[in-house]
């Protein structure tokens, strides 16, 4: 069944809607991450796409083994599993400013929203290659819904 498409404005509003129902007090249903964290946890998706050169491209071996076993699940439509590793550069190691990185994660959804699925329809991600406006869509809707979930938002 095909995800929700955080390309058009209902969806994306509708993310939006439930980031600002988090607060900074608000506890992961699991993992280790603080909401601060996981808020500049999921710029990171958006960084590798409006900040080039920011995070570091894998050698050709690691990106040939990202893109045969971890591309799949990411672009996939079925859900992320819980506790999920995750690429070194995601890993968000020092507290940061939670209405800060809220306020980024936000200008970021809506800047993908306004420049449309067709923008992204072949273009090229750091980890996994050139990807589909559906894989583009999958891979961003799945990770937003992924942690929303599981702050309980």
């Amino acid at each position: 069944m095909p995800l929700p498409n955080i390309f058009t404005q209902e969806v994306a509003e509708g993310v939006i809607a439930r980031i600002n129902k988090l607060t900074p007090q608000s506890q992961p249903q699991w993992g280790k991450m603080s909401v601060d964290k996981m808020l500049a946890h999921c710029c990171v998706a958006y960084e590798t796409i409006y900040e080039p050169g920011k995070h570091p491209k894998s050698n050709p071996v690691m990106r040939f083994i990202i893109r045969l076993f971890v591309k799949p699940v990411v672009t996939g439509e079925k859900p992320l599993r819980k506790n999920s590793p995750t690429a070194p550069y995601f890993i968000i190691a020092d507290d940061k400013d939670f209405e800060a990185e809220k306020a980024r994660l936000i200008a970021f959804i809506h800047k993908t929203q306004q420049l449309g699925e067709q923008e992204f329809d072949g273009k090229e991600s750091l980890g996994f290659g050139v990807l589909t406006k559906t894989e583009w869509n999958n891979m961003l809707y799945k990770h937003l819904d992924h942690h929303l979930t599981q702050f309980g938002a």
